[in-house]
């Protein structure tokens, strides 16, 4: 059996080409399906082994948490590792920003963040442990 070369256009080439798209799709926009176990809210935020009270941030964005030191800004992101437990992503924003971030769900409720990059033209890294506070106010 000989397919012409018009069958194998019109049926092959459209299913690559489907199958590249959703390829694609999968890789822009993956699913971070740790972030899916918190909630979104006001979150304690306190520097690992710091004496010193914990921020208070509400956080309507979870993702937002992947870039403490760039929440404003709105930078692209590559997942590096997408674990039921554990997230790993690198950043870069406009401006020159960067960054790796991990962040751990150790329970509910609870998260230790690991981040370090460059802020302003300066490096920067913290250990932070998160912890969920409630509604954000107003």
């Amino acid at each position: 059996m000989n397919a012409s070369p018009t069958l194998f256009k019109l049926l092959v080439v459209p299913a690559i080409a489907l199958g590249l798209a959703s390829v694609s799709t999968r890789a822009e926009a993956p699913e971070l399906a740790m972030l899916g176990k918190l909630q979104p809210g006001l979150w304690n935020l306190k520097e690992r082994g710091s004496t010193d009270a914990s921020d208070k941030l509400c956080v309507r964005d979870l993702r937002k948490l992947l870039q403490l030191r760039h929440r404003d800004q709105q930078c692209s992101r590559f997942v590096v590792s997408d674990l039921p437990d554990e997230v790993t992503v690198t950043y870069r924003c406009p401006g020159g920003g960067s960054g790796r971030t991990t962040i751990k769900y150790e329970g509910r409720g609870l998260i230790q963040i690991d981040s370090q990059g460059i802020a302003q033209n300066s490096p920067f890294a913290f250990a932070m442990e998160g912890r969920y506070a409630g509604a954000c106010d107003g």
